[in-house]
């Protein structure tokens, strides 16, 4: 029986550092000598060496969300309140093995640093007129992410600097500087205001975790083309107001797909890849990587037995002969039939839980058969789209103080300082 969890940050305040709506002038941040804290008084910014360099020492990240919301339905209360939701989620699933360790610490523990209401105060439905917009779309993705960077954001913003009060800083500064690590924006979902669920550049590095040159790369779950590289990371999570706290781990989950099918940190993206099974082509001789391609009628999985799979994709069945899962991925749980199952009370072996730890007496990897219901607590966490799954799948990824090794046998690293990298 899988024992109650419990949030480290459940009920605290949306922010230790938070600039208030409406306040023009920012506080000037303070930021802990602790150098086992990121960001901390050395090391301040995404993208800075100092987070590669110091990897392994890092107790806690904090990092700070700049919060918009772009829809006229979303009351300032309830901006909030998702916020919060999406904070104690997200800290929630950092808190490595959660499920069997209570005393588990949550590695991320986000703060808001303001939050932008750009409503329009005579309208109640659709999104606001100051959305940014790019007018030559007709159809697909429509949203210019490259606006948030211009002068006319810097002035709704309205944040002034803290040492300089007579200027306003945009995005990049505030970035460069460390004030802001990511970006969240709710939309009410139309035809008008189209964006993705998560994007974001990132730096390359190399084996040794040291930056290529200046070399970039997109790194989310789709890509503003027009986005211009500012020489640091930002994540920007476009968040669908009418869904939940699920949702919204959903996108975060597929920023995390994102950034391995990249190849932005190469180590990452082997570990990953063998984690989150998009390496069934090489492990099973499938001629795909991952079960994703199943979409649709006459595709999908069925499990005969614990340790066999069967795969069908139209009129080709695959038989998938000592099946064992390993992680999963963002729509496929390791009992997954199709895409978004979390359903499936029929087990199926899985090593999620001792994936690369060597738990067995041969010290090998334990498979144990896996079913959706170790997912029960979570459902109140992050109640929609895949989001019980997706906190308990987040925290049996490599966190703080992890037990899973690397090729050579070595502890591996916390994947979540990656995020900043």
């Amino acid at each position: 029986m899988t024992p109650p969890i419990r949030s480290l940050l459940l009920g605290l305040p949306v922010a230790l550092l938070v600039v208030l709506v409406g306040t023009a002038r920012a506080q000037r941040p303070t930021f802990p000598e602790a150098l086992d804290t990121w960001p901390n008084v050395q090391s301040r910014a995404n993208s800075d060496p100092w987070i590669a360099q110091h990897h392994d020492s890092i107790r806690v990240m904090r990092p700070r969300v700049l919060v918009i919301n772009f829809s006229n339905q979303l009351a300032t209360d309830e901006l909030e309140r998702q916020t919060q939701k999406l904070i104690d989620a997200v800290a929630e699933s950092s808190r490595y093995h959660g499920y069997s360790d209570p005393d588990a610490p949550a590695f991320l523990q986000y703060e808001v640093f303001k939050f932008i209401d750009l409503r329009d105060p005579d309208r109640s439905k659709g999104n606001g007129s100051r959305s940014p917009i790019k007018p030559d779309i007709e159809s697909g993705i429509n949203m210019d992410y490259s606006a948030l960077y211009n002068e006319r954001f810097t002035e709704l913003y309205d944040i002034r600097d803290p040492w300089d009060p007579s200027r306003r800083l945009g995005l990049e500064e505030l970035v460069d500087r460390g004030f802001v690590h990511e970006v969240w924006f709710f939309v009410c979902v139309d035809d008008w205001l189209r964006c993705y669920e998560c994007i974001e550049i990132k730096p390359v590095y190399d084996e040794h975790y040291q930056k290529v040159g200046d070399e970039h790369r997109h790194a989310g779950n789709g890509a503003d083309t027009d986005l211009t590289w500012t020489g640091r990371s930002l994540r920007f999570n476009g968040i669908n107001h009418e869904r939940g706290t699920g949702c919204a781990m959903e996108n975060l989950g597929h920023s995390l797909e994102g950034m391995a099918h990249a190849d932005v940190i190469p180590t990452f993206k082997r570990w990953f890849y063998d984690f989150a099974g998009f390496d069934l082509d090489r492990r099973h001789g499938l001629p795909f990587n991952s079960f994703y391609p199943l979409w649709g009628e006459g595709k999908g999985i069925t499990y005969p037995k614990p340790d066999v799979a069967l795969v069908k994709r139209d009129d080709e069945i695959f038989r998938l002969a000592d099946y064992v899962a390993t992680g999963g991925n963002v729509h496929f749980p390791p009992n997954g039939r199709r895409h978004y199952d979390q359903g499936n009370e029929t087990p199926v072996l899985s090593t999620i839980e001792d994936w690369r730890i060597g738990s067995g007496s041969d010290g090998r990897d334990v498979a144990r058969p896996w079913t959706n219901a170790v997912l029960e607590p979570y459902h109140a966490i992050a109640p929609d789209c895949m989001g019980a799954w997706l906190v308990y799948w987040r925290q049996n990824m490599p966190g703080l103080d992890n037990l899973q090794k690397d090729e050579s046998g070595r502890p591996m690293k916390n994947w979540w300082p990656f995020l900043f990298y």
